[in-house]
């Protein structure tokens, strides 16, 4: 059974895609359906899917990002972007060299591209050199989406305190199942939201994810190298602790 991750971050448009796929494509085994670009990343290495549904509008990496750093995380893997933006879209794709969907998803849009699928499968093509060409040109042309002014400022819990930090001086966020621990030289600080909603919030040229897990603040880093399993190993400035990049991720952590 052809082997399948879904990225999409919006709920009902994800379970409104996993329905379709399986009316069209009942043989699609769907291994992970993720809602940001970093769980996809990581799910995509894991599971090494025959093909890949990315929206490309995510919260963390993008699903530009995400097909960049499968070039070396699974580079067998089709790609289908799903978007919101019309002509633009239609002129990006129009040499056909990686699927497209535009929202809301037609059944029969989507059984057309299942069947362009199916048989690239069969006839065991890839083309690198025209998805890098393609991701820059989606790279620079694509609206640009509005976005809220980074935070500035959080209040996290400290034992009994409740402590204002400003966002300049957290060093890391790691993920600590419904909470997000906050990592300052100071010590730790428990903030009550997951890791997920500070991805839409935190500049994005300053934090950056390098687990689905961890957001670390470039700021704060002073070294990274290459483990021999092919993970990074970050190095802090005020911690004295190291941070693991997971494979995936080294390829978009190199362009930092």
């Amino acid at each position: 059974m052809p082997k399948c991750v879904v990225a999409e971050d919006e709920a009902l448009l994800r379970d409104s895609l996993l329905q379709l796929l399986s009316e069209v494509w009942p043989q699609l085994d769907v291994v992970a359906a993720c809602d940001d670009g970093g769980a996809a990343l990581e799910a995509i290495a894991e599971h090494q899917p025959d093909v890949v549904f990315l929206d490309i509008r995510m919260p963390g990496l993008s699903g530009l990002e995400v097909a960049a750093a499968m070039a070396e995380a699974s580079p067998q893997s089709q790609i289908v972007f799903v978007t919101a933006y019309n002509q633009y879209a239609i002129d990006a794709f129009e040499k056909g060299a990686v699927d497209y969907l535009l929202k809301p998803i037609e059944k029969d849009r989507l059984a057309a591209t299942v069947q362009r699928l199916q048989k690239r499968a069969a006839a065991g093509t890839t083309d690198a050199s025209a998805l890098a060409a393609l991701l820059a040109r989606l790279s620079v042309g694509l609206p640009k989406t509005p976005v809220p002014e980074p935070l500035v400022w959080i209040t996290a819990s400290a034992g009994t305190e409740t402590r204002l930090i400003m966002v300049d001086d957290i060093a890391y966020f790691q993920s600590d199942n419904k909470y997000t621990i906050v990592m300052t030289a100071q010590g730790e600080a428990i903030l009550r939201k997951p890791i997920r909603e500070l991805l839409d919030v935190l500049d994005p040229n300053i934090f950056k994810q390098i687990h689905r897990a961890t957001i670390v603040n470039v700021k704060a880093i002073a070294s990274i190298a290459r483990d021999n399993s092919g993970k990074g190993i970050v190095k802090l400035k005020t911690r004295p602790e190291t941070l693991s990049v997971s494979q995936p991720f080294m390829a978009l952590f190199r362009n930092m």
